[in-house]
C-alpha cells in the first residue's frame, strides 16, 4: 500500500503514475546506466513536432537529481548525440575520474576552512579588527 501510495504522490523518488504510463504508452527502452537510471524516448525515434528532436527522459533510481546524470547519458538526453552510450565502446582514460552527483547539501559536501559546518576551527582574529561605532 505504501509502495502504491508513493507511486501516486512524490514525483522526487522515482516515477509517477502519470510518468509511468507516458513511458509505458509512448516510451521505447534506450538503456541504464551504472546507477541504476534508465533512459527513454519516444517509440521508434518519432520527432516530436513542437520540438523538432525526439524526446528523451530518465526514470532515476532514488532520488530524482539530474547531477546524478552521468556525462555521457547528459550529452544524449540533451541531443547532442545520436548514439546513446550504452551503444558505444567507450572506455574512460586513465586521469578521468568517475562521475559523482553533487554533494551540496549532504554530508559529503565540501567544507572550506572556517566554515560553520566545517572540521576546522576558524582562527582566532588577530587584533587587527576594529568595531564600527557610530557617534
Amino acid at each position: 500500500m505504501k509502495k502504491f501510495l508513493l507511486l501516486f504522490f512524490t514525483w522526487w523518488q522515482g516515477t509517477t503514475v502519470g510518468t509511468w504510463w507516458h513511458t509505458r504508452q509512448n516510451g521505447e527502452f534506450v538503456g541504464e546506466d551504472e546507477a541504476g537510471n534508465k533512459y527513454y524516448r519516444t517509440r521508434g525515434g518519432k520527432i516530436d513536432p513542437i520540438m523538432g528532436v525526439e524526446r528523451r527522459w530518465v526514470i532515476f533510481n532514488g532520488e530524482a537529481e539530474g547531477s546524478k546524470v552521468p556525462p555521457g547519458w547528459h550529452g544524449w538526453m540533451h541531443n547532442r548525440t545520436d548514439t546513446p552510450p550504452c551503444d558505444e565502446d567507450y572506455r574512460p582514460r586513465e586521469w578521468q575520474k568517475p562521475h559523482m552527483p553533487n554533494p551540496t547539501g549532504t554530508p559529503a559536501a565540501y567544507r572550506p576552512q572556517g566554515s560553520i559546518l566545517g572540521a576546522a576551527k576558524r582562527a582566532a582574529q588577530g587584533g587587527d579588527y576594529v568595531a564600527w561605532k557610530p557617534e
